[in-house]
């Protein structure tokens, strides 16, 4: 890494002196949370695929689907609001009251006895959910130089891969060995133990009234509709769509794939939603970091982390072939691998999307207004998916929507992601 500083602009070194021990600390406690938060996400779908849970509550494919998607419209609709919040009141008590909250909701889903009840659960752990993004991302915004960006925002990236990828396995074992009930009370109140540390160790960052004014006229404005009107924003709402659509999609529909079309048991379905979830993770962090080096020997940083992008599209669309492949074993390598390549576009696009095209006194807003759209593509590709599956009787429809949304990304990406049409900055007068 030093290496890589010594050879970059001075002003690339400056940032990286900056980037010292205590950041990385908080970074790791908030790829923690985001980790917990997925876990939280990814119980659902375990339970989901589990037949005597969906016999218990009597549900067809489409409420599979319903209950599935719950979280996502919450989330989504409170994605601009929790943006507003944390520019507003800061990070550090936004995030632990919503916290606390989603892993309650978490914890009560096990005493429910109703679809009813399982769809208000999994609302309200989407509307406290939706703080973890733009609370993170002004965080690093803030705390992180664009030479560290990559690095950074996969190590947070992991979190929710990894939260994913021991969150099937995990959930899937507790209700193999207890029951889909302990499963959700002991996953909710066991994420609480977080609040700990994040209460001892994290600044506050709340501003008083006279210190925000301060602030805006020290750094400018970004009003809402220069985020709004900005192509960069439009074409971050879509690729983030595109990318979302097929990650969410493994999320929520890869543990019943992987029974119903491969015939694998719950657990073996969990062990393989690992793999994949692992295999993004790893790659996303690999990735982040060597476009993080390329760019820190002077090259630009929008055209390389586009590149990437891409490639981690095209990558991603081999999923398809999965769907045709002639053994199990070739169903189940294309499965892995076509996720594990989407890790490539992970860091590089959130970075790219939502901190080096993004200027900072409205970090929390405008990563809001973006993660409406890719809050959209989980609901859509669960409620789609589910509705497609449930049309067709076949998984193939569900994956050839997911190759065309990757196509789309990748354009969308190439053409409207350039720094002259991000959102403007009005400098304010004394």
């Amino acid at each position: 890494m030093s290496e890589a500083v010594a050879g970059a602009p001075p002003a690339a070194a400056a940032e990286s002196a900056k980037a010292g021990a205590a950041p990385w600390g908080i970074l790791a406690l908030l790829t923690v949370g985001v980790l917990i938060a997925y876990f939280d996400r990814t119980s659902i779908s375990s339970a989901l695929a589990d037949k005597p849970f969906v016999e218990h509550f009597g549900m067809t494919n489409a409420d599979r689907g319903f209950v599935a998607g719950a979280f996502f419209w919450s989330y989504m609709a409170m994605q601009m609001p929790m943006g507003w919040l944390v520019d507003r009141y800061g990070v550090k008590y936004t995030y632990a009251v919503c916290f606390a909250l989603w892993c309650l909701a978490t914890a009560a889903t096990g005493l429910m006895t109703a679809v009813m009840g399982l769809f208000i659960m999994r609302l309200i752990v989407g509307l406290t959910e939706a703080i973890v993004t733009p609370a993170s991302y002004r965080w690093i915004r803030l705390n992180m130089p664009e030479t560290h960006a990559g690095t950074a925002v996969g190590i947070f990236a992991m979190g929710n891969k990894i939260g994913i990828a021991i969150g099937a396995p995990i959930a899937a074992w507790l209700i193999v060995t207890f029951d889909w009930r302990l499963m959700f009370i002991l996953s909710g109140l066991a994420g609480l133990i977080w609040l700990v540390p994040w209460m001892l160790l994290v600044k506050s960052d709340y501003l008083k009234k006279g210190e925000i004014a301060a602030q805006r006229r020290k750094t400018g404005a970004v009003t809402f509709g220069s985020i709004i009107s900005s192509p960069v924003i439009w074409g971050a709402m879509i690729v983030n769509f595109c990318y979302g659509y097929f990650s969410f999609y493994c999320m929520t529909w890869m543990p019943a794939y992987l029974v119903d079309a491969q015939g694998l048991s719950l657990q073996q379905s969990g062990l393989y939603t690992f793999f994949s979830f692992a295999g993004i993770a790893i790659v996303a962090i690999v990735a982040g970091w060597a476009a993080d080096r390329i760019i820190a020997r002077g090259y630009d940083p929008i055209v390389t982390r586009k590149v990437f992008i891409v490639a981690g599209f095209f990558g991603a669309s081999t999923v398809l072939l999965g769907a045709y492949a002639h053994s199990l074993e070739w169903a189940l390598f294309w499965n892995v691998f076509s996720l594990s390549c989407l890790g490539l576009a992970t860091a590089n696009n959130l970075a790219l999307c939502k901190i080096t095209l993004i200027p900072p006194p409205a970090i929390g807003l405008s990563v809001g207004v973006q993660q409406v759209a890719g809050t959209a593509s989980g609901g859509v590709a669960a409620t789609l998916s589910g509705w497609l599956l449930h049309t067709t009787g076949s998984y193939d429809a569900p994956m050839m929507v997911i190759v065309v949304f990757l196509m789309i990304g990748a354009a969308a990406c190439v053409v409207l992601l350039r720094p002259k049409w991000s959102p403007k900055v009005t400098q304010i007068a004394d």
